[in-house]
């Protein structure tokens, strides 16, 4: 069927404008990603001690109150245990506050480029059928991503100097879900106005793939919520020896795995390597169907294993490890796009 006749038998939907706005909100995640990575390795997370979903918007906006914010972040323990002792003064706060008032600024705006526009298709009844329940759940899953992201901050206020590095996970692989489905429900928009009603389904390799990038974004997470990368700064060996050394097992396996801090970080290095071989044949895999998807994964791999080493090599490299973390984003959504291509097949 030509796409001008079927663009008419979809009754006023209009499945392209609505897959150009999830690209635009997945672009504003994928900004959101790469702020929250900056704010994580600036130590900024904990400055903001209170959740405020509507007056939080507007800074301190007199030296009143940016003293009074700074005396809440002096009564939690990353002050008093660690920024205090070190000397730092409002200045240093107000660098600090900067970095996590924006990233919560960029979570709003995200909830707004998302809700507004899907109301105002949903009045023009411009939705396709099927997919407003899809749009629904990532509007409720972007709302929950932002009290998951309260959560997290709220585990590193009274007894901890640091967040939680399960809630951190949780946090960020959601972010990174919600990428992940965005990109996928613009690619079946797209199917669809071109004249193929049927949504791509997730075939047994793109599950193995799913599963396994997700336990490398897992790793990754913990990673940096335990501040593992500064374990050690050389590569492949890590503390001289390819094997995980000095791991005390004491605690049982499961508990190790996700809390000791040298075993998370070898299995985050070499984990890795698994990821890009099932990545590269996935790539492999589409190329027929699509050069651009392939050359975009195998890309997306190639720079990201290579900001891995550097990051290590230089000791956590500020504007290194942030890349790192962005480009781990366009895994993501360059793997949906690969995977969507198998799944139109199946």
């Amino acid at each position: 069927m030509q796409y001008s006749a079927y663009a008419q038998s979809l009754n006023g939907a209009r499945p392209i404008a609505i897959s150009n706005w999830l690209y635009s909100v997945a672009f504003l995640v994928f900004i959101i990603v790469i702020v929250g990575g900056i704010t994580r390795l600036t130590e900024s997370g904990l400055s903001i001690t209170e959740w405020k979903p509507i007056t939080g918007a507007i800074p301190p906006l007199s030296e009143v109150a940016w003293v009074s914010e700074f005396e809440k972040y002096q009564q939690i323990p990353e002050y008093t245990e660690i920024n205090g002792p070190a000397g730092m003064g409002l200045e240093e706060f107000k660098f600090i506050y900067f970095w996590e008032w924006f990233h919560r600024q960029l979570g709003r705006l995200i909830g707004l480029a998302f809700l507004l526009p899907f109301v105002w298709f949903a009045f023009k009844q411009a939705i396709p059928k099927g997919y407003g329940p899809r749009l629904i759940g990532l509007l409720v899953l972007g709302g929950m991503q932002g009290a998951i992201g309260w959560w997290m901050v709220s585990s590193g206020l009274s007894e901890r100097t640091d967040v939680s590095h399960f809630r951190l996970a949780t946090h960020l692989l959601t972010a990174l879900i919600i990428l992940g489905a965005l990109v996928w429900t613009a690619l079946d928009l797209r199917q669809l106005a071109h004249g193929k009603d049927k949504p791509a389904r997730i075939p047994i390799l793109g599950l193995v793939v799913f599963v396994v990038l997700l336990i490398q974004l897992l790793f990754g997470a913990y990673t940096a919520g335990l501040n593992a990368g500064y374990m050690s700064n050389t590569w492949p060996l890590m503390h001289d020896s390819l094997l995980p050394v000095g791991i005390n097992w004491s605690l049982g396996f499961w508990t190790t795995v996700n809390n000791d801090p040298n075993l998370i970080y070898y299995i985050h290095r070499w984990w890795a390597w698994i990821t890009a071989g099932l990545l590269i044949y996935l790539a492999k895999s589409v190329s027929r169907q699509s050069r651009h998807a392939s050359l975009a994964i195998y890309v997306s791999i190639g720079v990201q294993i290579a900001l891995g080493i550097a990051t290590v090599l230089t000791d956590i490299n500020i504007v290194l490890a942030v890349l790192h973390q962005a480009v781990g984003a366009l895994v993501v959504a360059s793997t949906a796009w690969g995977v969507h291509l198998l799944g139109r097949q199946a």
